[in-house]
């Protein structure tokens, strides 16, 4: 099952919302542009950019995500997006769900490229649980480099103190369970992809 049947919303749809949104993040950045608040901007800017990947991927390589997981990981960067603009000074819990969802994309990603590798090489074989603990594992290392980067970038991108650091890590392990309980197999088209592009790499 992929995650736009798990959704439940037809593909149009899903590509009707996910329009919506990267218009929404293009207005949040002429509000910060127009404001003179960069970290909206960049935060939106940055967003934008990554909610355009599947149509490079589809262009590039032929590749078509499946309609709900463009939908999801567009749905992540646009509420951290929103959040740029004093949601999350306001709200600490706007905080725990952004971090929560970013998170089981990253986990999805992160799941996906393993098991391609683990599919393409006969010299990996773990089992099922190692699989698991590598989901959460991969989504707390990706946490600090998010970290590292938030710090690198300044006043660009807020950061809001050591408290919050230690619990976004904690929201962030809750989205790397989520998927490797439930989610792994939601990501089969992607696995297959990188897969597909690893014995293609190793066949040039």
């Amino acid at each position: 099952m992929t995650l736009g049947d798990l959704l439940d919303v037809s593909d149009t749809w899903e590509r009707r919302l996910v329009w919506l949104l990267q218009l929404a993040l293009v207005g949040l950045i002429g509000y910060g542009t127009v404001t003179g608040r960069a970290s909206v901007s960049v935060t939106a800017g940055l967003a934008l950019g990554v909610t355009l990947l599947p149509a490079v991927l589809r262009r590039e390589y032929g590749y078509a995500m499946d309609a709900g997981l463009v939908l999801w990981i567009t749905a992540a960067v646009f509420l951290h997006s929103l959040g740029s603009i004093g949601i999350y000074r306001q709200y600490q819990w706007y905080d725990e769900v952004t971090h929560t969802v970013s998170s089981i994309v990253v986990a999805g990603f992160g799941y996906a490229s393993f098991r391609a590798l683990e599919l393409h090489s006969d010299d990996v074989a773990v089992p099922s649980a190692f699989r698991s603990l590598f989901i959460v594992v991969f989504v707390l290392a990706a946490g600090v480099l998010w970290e590292v980067f938030e710090y690198a970038l300044g006043d660009l991108v807020p950061v809001y103190g050591v408290d919050d650091i230690a619990t976004d890590f904690v929201f962030n392990a809750i989205g790397g369970l989520i998927v490797a309980i439930w989610g792994a197999g939601h990501v089969g088209g992607l696995v297959g992809f990188l897969r597909d592009r690893l014995r293609s790499t190793a066949d040039q």
